[in-house]
């Protein structure tokens, strides 16, 4: 028996078409052949057909994921150089990048530093991994999401779109300073990160920190409550007011709140950073 034979239209085909099984389809016939020459217990023959299929599959999965993410293709850990940015603790990445616990808390990811440092490429690099781990992640400018969400929220449509957000095991925000922080954006984003509180992970990139973000604006950041609570024990996903400052430049984990990673942020003085977004 052939692969020719089976694709060919007979009743092992067609019975594998209908259950959806076309890697072994395609190898059922070389491999049935070797296990005829070889004599190969049954068993054997079976374990091997099913984990070719289970192998297509997990990769087919992947590249999906990896399609639907928007991540840049290029940006990965392997292309990263850790030593042109000293400021970021190549541990402290790679134990996010390994390790998948962290999203399964809920945690975040936050990533302070001025433009050209290579933010945007860490992240990615972060994402990359977690798709090889079999997460689901998607990579957004924060502009561009706020826009869509306040466009749901005309349409009447908000919780659906939260709904398709929430598929994702991190969600990235890029270039958070961008966003304007009127009422209309800041409210947008904090559903955001209000739907995705303790369940779903962020990672969040920014050229400012927080703090001082929130000077230069009237709106109330998402991040604060009403009252602009920024202690650390009612630290909220995104919010940091910068008590902190020591342990990120030293990738220590010190003692932060639960449930946020936050990676060493590049001081803008810090001269060997270079550009690397």
């Amino acid at each position: 028996m052939s692969g020719a034979s089976i694709a060919d239209g007979g009743l092992l085909g067609l019975m594998l078409t209908e259950l959806r099984l076309p890697t072994i389809k395609r190898l059922a016939g070389d491999l049935c052949a070797q296990s005829d020459r070889e004599g190969w217990p049954g068993h054997r023959l079976l374990e091997s057909l099913l984990e070719h299929e289970i192998a297509e599959r997990e990769a087919r999965r992947t590249e999906r994921h990896r399609a639907e993410s928007s991540l840049s293709p290029d940006k990965r850990l392997s292309s990263f150089d850790f030593n042109a940015v000293p400021c970021v603790s190549k541990a402290q990445v790679m134990a996010l990048a390994e390790g998948t616990e962290w999203l399964d808390r809920g945690a975040n990811v936050l990533l302070f530093g001025p433009p050209g440092v290579g933010k945007s490429h860490l992240v990615c690099a972060l994402g990359h991994a977690l798709i090889d781990a079999g997460r689901r992640v998607l990579f957004t400018r924060c502009s561009e999401l706020v826009q869509r969400l306040q466009a749901a929220r005309r349409d009447l449509r908000l919780p659906q779109e939260l709904a398709r957000l929430d598929r994702f095991d991190l969600l990235i925000l890029d270039d958070l300073s961008y966003v304007r922080r009127d009422q209309a954006e800041t409210s947008a984003l904090f559903e955001l990160i209000a739907e995705r509180y303790e369940r779903k992970s962020l990672a969040v990139t920014a050229n400012t920190p927080f703090s001082k973000m929130a000077a230069g604006h009237h709106a109330t950041p998402p991040w604060r409550s009403a009252e602009g609570s920024d202690s650390a024990e009612n630290t909220k996903p995104g919010e940091d007011d910068e008590q902190d400052t020591g342990n990120r430049r030293t990738g220590s984990a010190g003692n932060r709140p639960a449930g946020r990673q936050t990676l060493p942020r590049c001081a803008a003085a810090n001269h060997s950073c270079r550009n690397r977004d």
